[in-house]
């Protein structure tokens, strides 16, 4: 698997002279290649940064950009022995299941009369096949389906490093001349002078290279699956888009020529090719790929739709907003890719190991070598077991164990609407004790709703309410589309207002047929002298509650007259209570931050669930990172939730960022974790799917170490042969990347499917 190449521009933290190149590295092996590939980039003159993952076999360069400079870490990467790919390679790879599988099929067939005579030994049977045919067999598959280690090893010994190909290159030419000097030299001739077929090793080293062979496909294999998500989302993207012409007809063009601002016919069943404006039509769109909602959303005129998203079963035009890098789909892969490409705190340790593990396993080796040959057993027994522990300590695993869990991770979670930007966060969000929200968009709607219309003892609450909403009818104020929204939710016609004039930082007055009305603040009316009257006591509960009251007044010939008062306030999310119920159920904080007044944060607190010292109020936008700060004091690891752009510094301060992706773009630039559907319940996903990951990537490294650790002991010892040792190795990279797969089933739950679990569990 290769990864995309691309030049962008270098994050907010780098110089503007930075660039970062995406790099497709071919015939990296384990862990050892990683290290060596990444101080070849680095000797590179500019080079800032150099981190290679070889899950996705590729590299991401941060260097100071010169003409040269791509063409000087291509060659690097070519001198290091290893090969520098474009995206171009990529993108036509062959993706078929047995991609890559004729040299293993090949291998097996030379080897299968090899490895017959140890069958036909446990049926009491001798087939053993003459030195020559041994040799004919063995020999195609040592030199030729093997050669591959044989170049990458001997690139390693320039370097004055090892890898994995450089233990499987001397550890099976080991026992091809092992094999060789027992058939051709005086042991073997003396056979033969009797009639007899000495006991040779070619089938050990045709066996090995072989395993190694099917093992590396079959991890190859893996390798494409954990990259499913970013190929699937690459495949939203259409190739054709239907550009409306000004004389009213259509032209397919590529979408490479798409421009901003251009009218695109978007037919029934089609993928809406680019970000837009619909300007024409209604339809539902199926956003699930880019969001995760399972539910098609409705569209009207004036709505904004993502390129990539499903149109439904209506023709719309929409207005072309962003192409190319700019797309909302664009913005998400470059997010999946950036995860998938940095490496992880954990990984560190593993490239430490790395780095000096293969001449350690060379120095075991040669004392497995010197110790067996002191014991008396003969340079035949002592070649073999040396020949198993270079072939049973391949470092493959523990080059996997940690990407091919963050690519899987990564990558299922962006399937159900959570981007994870970097690895650092998936890595630290299984630790968090404490999530701290921001409320207005984030636990809130964001947008204020009419709670309460309360009209006066001699006033028609629905006469009242049409005046209301006639007057607000034409102002985009947030409190006036809510008057207006009330009224149509009632069914009630809202007419044209005759005149409406509006009073700065105080209202607006009309006229509605032959009345005239006053809509505007408290302190208008304490202005005007309008007083509330029978009307101060609910006044004063609605105003604890933390509602923001409007009233509205009748202007006559016998002065100004309260007709009703309008509460508004924001209303809480659609299951925010019961997704902060089920973090609290995993034993975390919950915390609240508000810059409204005390009274109006406790009033949606306690909507909320939450208790009064679970409530920060009267936080300035200024204030709200250090609020995270003195959270994080004690040790605690603090995850901050917002939406807007002055919860951006709060966001970078927290150890995990979350931003809602229906928020702003410098939110989610400041997140390590972007939730695409704004549903706070994801919280609870991006925490599950961090603590699924770093177990994977634990394990891994568990089986990794543990593999070698008690595998190089028994192979020096002379319990497991070359062939045991090639196999066990080859399975231990399949199951590192098999338990990874695994995260690839994972589902976020339901705050409902929460609610069931506590309440058969009793949690």
């Amino acid at each position: 698997m290769v990864a995309r190449f691309t030049v962008q521009p270098m994050n907010t933290s780098a110089s503007p002279e930075s660039a970062t190149l995406d790099l497709g590295v071919g015939g990296m092996t384990c862990a050892s290649c990683v290290s060596r590939v990444e101080r070849a980039l680095k000797k590179v003159p500019g080079v800032q940064d150099a981190t290679v993952n070889l899950a996705t076999e590729s590299a991401r360069i941060t260097y100071a950009a010169s003409a040269q400079a791509e063409a000087m870490l291509r060659r690097a990467v070519r001198d290091a022995g290893y090969e520098p790919r474009s995206a171009e390679a990529a993108m036509q790879e062959d993706l078929s299941p047995w991609a890559g599988f004729w040299p293993v099929a090949i291998g097996l067939l030379l080897s299968a009369p090899l490895v017959l005579p140890m069958v036909g030994d446990l049926f009491g049977q001798h087939w053993m096949l003459p030195p020559w045919a041994q040799f004919a067999l063995a020999t195609p598959v040592q030199f030729i389906l093997g050669a591959r280690f044989y170049r990458a090893g001997w690139h390693a010994l320039k370097a004055l490093t090892g890898n994995m190909d450089l233990l499987v290159a001397v550890g099976t030419s080991a026992g091809w001349g092992l094999s060789m000097w027992l058939w051709l030299g005086p042991q073997g001739q003396a056979h033969a002078a009797h009639g007899m077929v000495p006991h040779l090793y070619f089938e050990a080293s045709a066996v090995v290279v072989t395993l190694v062979l099917l093992g590396k496909w079959l991890e190859a294999r893996a390798k494409r699956q954990t990259t499913a998500a970013i190929r699937a989302l690459h495949s939203l993207r259409p190739d054709i888009a239907h550009v409306l012409q000004r004389a009213g007809g259509e032209i397919d063009v590529p979408m490479a020529e798409v421009l901003v601002n251009d009218q695109l016919v978007v037919r029934p069943g089609e993928r809406i090719p680019a970000d837009g404006e619909l300007v024409q039509g209604d339809t539902q769109v199926d956003e699930s790929m880019l969001t995760g909602e399972p539910l098609p959303v409705a569209k009207a005129v004036g709505a904004r739709v993502t390129g990539g998203s499903i149109n439904g079963d209506g023709r719309i035009v929409v207005r072309v907003t962003a192409t190319g890098h700019e797309s909302v789909l664009s913005q998400i892969i470059r997010l999946v890719e950036d995860a998938q490409a940095a490496k992880a705190p954990i990984q560190r340790l593993v490239d430490q190991v790395s780095a000096v593990f293969v001449p350690v396993v060379l120095l075991i080796a040669l004392l497995t070598l010197a110790g067996w040959l002191w014991t008396g057993a003969g340079l035949e027994a002592a070649l073999i077991h040396a020949v198993a522990v270079l072939v049973i300590a391949c470092p493959c695993a523990l080059g996997l164990a940690t990407p091919a869990a963050i690519m899987a991770g990564t990558g299922v979670a962006a399937k159900h609407g959570i981007l994870i930007k970097d690895a650092q966060a998936l890595e630290l969000a299984h630790r968090v004790d404490t999530v701290a929200f921001d409320k207005t968009g984030t636990l809130t709607v964001g947008q204020p709703r009419l709670v309460a219309f309360v009209a006066a003892a001699d006033a028609d609450d629905t006469a009242a309410l049409t005046a209301a909403a006639s007057l607000q009818s034409g102002s985009e104020h947030p409190l006036a589309r809510a008057v207006v929204a009330a009224a149509r939710e009632r069914g009630l016609a809202v007419p044209e207002p005759d005149s409406v004039r509006a009073v700065p930082g105080r209202g607006s007055e009309g006229e509605v047929g032959v009345t005239s009305w006053l809509i505007g603040s408290l302190r208008w009316m304490d202005e005007l002298q309008v007083g509330l009257g029978a009307l101060r006591d609910e006044a004063d509960r609605l105003q604890a509650e933390g509602a923001t009251l409007s009233a509205l007044v009748e202007r006559t010939t016998a002065g100004l007259t309260l007709r009703a008062l309008m509460a508004f306030a924001d209303e809480p999310k659609p299951g925010a209570r019961e997704a902060l119920d089920i973090l609290r159920a995993r034993g975390i904080r919950i915390v609240m931050i508000s810059g409204d007044n005390r009274g109006a944060a406790l009033a949606m607190g306690a909507r909320l669930g939450l208790q009064p010292d679970e409530v920060m109020a009267e936080v300035l936008p200024g204030d709200k990172a250090a609020k995270v700060a003195a959270l994080k004091e004690g040790g605690h690891t603090v995850v901050m939730v917002g939406d807007g752009v002055n919860d951006a510094p709060a966001l970078a301060a927290a150890d995990v960022g979350m931003a809602m992706g229906t928020g702003t773009d410098v939110a989610m630039h400041a997140a390590g974790v972007t939730l695409m559907r704004g549903d706070v319940g994801l919280v609870a996903g991006a925490l599950d799917i961090s603590h699924r990951t770093v177990m994977k990537i634990r394990q891994n490294l568990f089986w990794a170490f543990a593999y070698n650790v008690a595998g190089i002991p028994l192979a020096a010892l002379g319990y497991l042969s070359p062939v045991v040792a090639g196999a066990a190795m080859a399975l231990s990279s399949v199951s590192v990347m098999t338990n990874a797969l695994l995260l690839r089933r994972w589902r976020p739950a339901s705050a409902a499917g929460q609610r069931q679990v506590r309440d058969v569990t009793g949690a």
